[in-house]
């Protein structure tokens, strides 16, 4: 559960309407209340500098996640630069309507808002803002996001991700400096050998791997050119993903996938990788650890299962998304068409096992990506509805029709900007919620015209 701490930022001598304040305060408690959150309302109230830091002393002790921050009625400015040195979550900014009768002007919220936020960017400390009346739908859905984005920006910090090996050979553009994303990122990055993870694959107890085979056979997915014993290495494969997350205390994972997989155990984790993102644990195939931050954003901001993609060809309308196999069944057609899921052989090498399918027509889209360039982070995003491709291809296939076309052009533009090639793809339109974010990480946005 999320927890929110609140900070009303009171005013020692009275001054606007304060009857008005209060019900608006009053609100404001009554929706927090409602809202889901661990609530946290510290005990001091807040009408000066000490006060405001026993308040942020307060929310730090009961672990807060984020800073609710109101003034029902307009508090003093200096308080801002105390919140951007002091505060030590994500802030938010929250501020409510004037009172719509009589000559008198009765808050200043968003004048107090506004000064305080003014205040925080200039001191580079990202927040959120959230203006309108507690209780509407409208602000109900601004905060829900506000807080959302803001926890995911506070869990980012503090997270950790796990390189299996290194890139894939050849594929230099997906190399992960852990210095870049610990300074910008604040995400450690912790590498493991392949030995260490094939090993853990082999002497996985029999007695689990037939556990999990059972699971995948409870899938019922259909099996082409592959046999009921391919599945004891795809167990073990999996399992070994899933220990080394939960003993690492992982947030996300990369796996140099290929060659020593393929060639050493005979198979590709990939059908256990599509779990992983069934569960929406964001793993990536190749050792693209940005690739995997960029799943891990979208994991965060709660857009469901995703995974990586090549941008494998496009016109100025459209554009192919193609991988040898490693999507998430949330994502598929129905198991029971032909262009279902199933468990296939890889296109390349022909070893086991890779997830086949094709991309459900009609589902909105947002395809993106998180990758470092010129000592900084930077983002993009497009967004697009899916359509049935244009001819059947072995792995996981799909099309996307982009919004506002201009496919080429943005591509050139994301290239040069140094994008490599894996792409995240998640279901529905969700690059309002991705800009907010990278703003709140400071991670260059890159704006793609139509």
């Amino acid at each position: 559960m999320i927890r929110v701490g609140l900070l009303t930022m009171s005013r020692k001598r009275p001054g606007f309407d304060m009857d008005w304040g209060n019900d608006m305060h009053q609100g404001v408690l009554r929706q927090l209340e409602a809202s889901g959150f661990e609530l946290t309302v510290p005990e001091t109230r807040i009408v000066d500098d000490a006060s405001l830091r026993a308040a942020l002393q307060e929310c730090d002790q009961a672990r807060a996640d984020v800073l609710v921050v109101i003034q029902p009625t307009m508090s003093d400015g200096n308080l801002g630069v105390t919140i951007a040195q002091h505060a030590k979550t994500a802030v938010i900014l929250w501020a409510t309507p004037e009172k719509q009768d009589g000559d008198m002007i009765s808050s200043c919220s968003l004048v107090g808002a506004h000064t305080f936020g003014s205040t925080l960017r200039l001191m580079n400390q990202p927040f959120e803002l959230v203006y309108g009346m507690p209780g509407e739908p409208d602000t109900v859905e601004q905060l829900s996001k506000a807080v959302r984005l803001s926890a995911a920006a506070r869990i980012m910090r503090s997270g950790k991700i796990g390189l299996v090996g290194n890139h894939a050979p050849g594929f230099i553009d997906m190399h992960a400096s852990p210095w870049q994303t610990m300074r910008q990122l604040g995400v450690q990055l912790r590498h493991f050998s392949i030995e260490e993870y094939m090993a853990a694959a082999r002497e996985m107890e029999a007695g689990r791997v037939q556990d999990d085979i059972e699971i995948i056979r409870g899938m019922s997915l259909p099996l082409k050119d592959i046999e009921e014993k391919d599945l004891d290495t795809a167990a073990r494969l999996h399992l070994a993903m899933r220990d080394l997350i939960a003993n690492e205390s992982l947030n996300a994972l990369a796996v140099r996938c290929w060659p020593e997989l393929p060639q050493v155990m005979g198979q590709w984790p990939y059908l256990g990788m599509a779990r992983l993102s069934e569960d929406e644990f964001p793993v990536a195939c190749e050792g693209d650890v940005d690739g995997a931050l960029s799943l891990w954003m979208g994991t965060l901001l709660g857009f469901g299962p995703g995974y990586l993609s090549d941008w494998l060809e496009h016109d100025d309308e459209c554009v192919t998304l193609w991988h040898a196999g490693n999507a998430p069944f949330a994502l598929l057609q129905p198991a029971e068409r032909e262009d279902g899921p199933r468990l296939a052989r890889h296109f390349n090498d022909r070893k086991p096992a890779v997830v086949e399918g094709t991309l459900t027509p009609g589902m909105p889209v947002t395809i993106f990506r998180l990758w470092s360039c010129d000592d900084t982070y930077h983002v993009a995003a497009l967004e697009g509805q899916t359509e049935t491709p244009r001819r059947p291809l072995m792995g996981t296939n799909g099309l996307a029709r982009i919004d506002g076309g201009n496919v080429k052009q943005r591509f050139r533009t994301m290239l040069h900007a140094g994008m490599p090639h894996h792409v995240a793809v998640f279901k529905g339109h969700c690059s309002a919620m991705l800009q907010r974010f990278a703003r709140l990480m400071t991670i260059k946005w890159l704006e793609l015209t139509q």
